[in-house]
Order: structure tokens, then sequence, then C-alpha cells
């Protein structure tokens, strides 16, 4: 078990890294933030269109790995499990013909999901930005991990007034905070580059 001296010099060391890696690559980061906000304010603008598309993208992808699954199965019938990467394979596809086919029931069960995903996001960067806190703008990844947070409280005290629109919304205010907190970094670590 490590002692905690032990574990603040790891810590330490898992900073510098991630520094000079922000330093290293900052342009990348730049794009990556402009990239998410232009998505972000696309999202505000059509939620509801960006809301059926993500649905829609989603159950061709849970088709897509039906298939996948299917043909393994079939293509390897003396494989152990068998009957189980068949089954798993239907599954799939059966709930991903259902999405594509009524996407705006599979937008409400997609918004629960992005609110669990939310709620985890908001954790993780929490994290993330205490574990970064030395490091210039590390507030900023905090502030977003409390938004997705917040967002995640939001969904859940208003479920039923959401409609349609609340998914696409939230997801574009949460890729303009993304991205422009990769922004702000990336700027920030320019600046800083050797």
């Amino acid at each position: 078990m490590k002692n905690a001296d032990d574990i603040v010099t790891e810590l330490k060391h898992k900073q510098q890294q991630m520094l000079e890696y922000l330093q290293k690559h900052w342009g990348l980061f730049l794009a990556e933030g402009i990239f998410f906000m232009l998505l972000g304010i696309a999202a505000i603008v059509i939620p509801q269109v960006i809301s059926v598309v993500i649905v829609i993208f989603l159950g061709w992808i849970i088709v897509l790995a039906g298939a996948m699954h299917m043909s393994r199965a079939l293509f390897f019938r003396d494989m152990p499990g068998f009957g189980l990467w068949l089954g798993l394979g239907i599954l799939q596809i059966a709930v991903g013909y259902l999405l594509i086919a009524d996407p705006i029931s599979g937008v409400l069960t997609l918004t629960m999901m992005m609110t669990l995903f939310f709620a985890l996001e908001g954790v993780i960067k929490i994290y993330l930005g205490f574990m970064m806190r030395p490091l210039p703008q590390w507030n900023v990844v905090l502030f977003s991990g409390v938004t997705a947070l917040f967002f995640a409280a939001i969904i859940l005290a208003f479920w039923s007034e959401t409609e349609h629109w609340l998914l696409g919304l939230f997801l574009g205010i949460n890729m303009i905070i993304l991205g422009g907190s990769m922004v702000i970094m990336s700027l920030r670590h320019k600046d800083n580059h050797s």
C-alpha cells in the first residue's frame, strides 16, 4: 500500500506530464475546442432535430453491432456461447430498429441516459479539475464538471416538462462549455510553450 508521500509524488508527476502534454499539443486542443463549440451552437439552434438525429444515429450503430454479433455467431456455429451471441445480436438489432422506427420515443429514453452521462461526466471532471489544481486554468475544468452535474439535476427536476428538445439543448450547452474550456486551456498553454 502506498503512503501519503508516494501518492503526492505520483500526483505531482502526473500533473507535470499533463502540463507538458498541454504545452506541446495546445493547437490540437484549440481546434478540438472550436469544433465542440460549433457543434454545441448547432445543437442549441435546432435542439429537436439534434435530439432525433442522435437517436437515429445511435439506432443504426446498435443495429450494425447486432448484425456483427449475429454474423459472427452464424459463421462460427461451433463457438462456445453460440446461442448467447446470436441472442445478443437479435436483441441489439431489435433495440436499434425500435430507435430508428420511433425516434421520438427514443429521445425520452436517451434523455434519461444522458442525465446519467451528465452526472458521471460531472463527477469525473470535478475530480480531474482538483487533480489539475496547481496548473493554470484548472478551475475551468472544475466549472465544466459542476455544470454537467447541474444539467443532470435540472433534467431530473423538470423531467415531465422537458418534451423532446432538452436533450439537444443541454448537449449543445455542454459542448460549448467543454469547447470553451479547451480553448481557454489551449491558449493559456500556448503562451507557455517553449
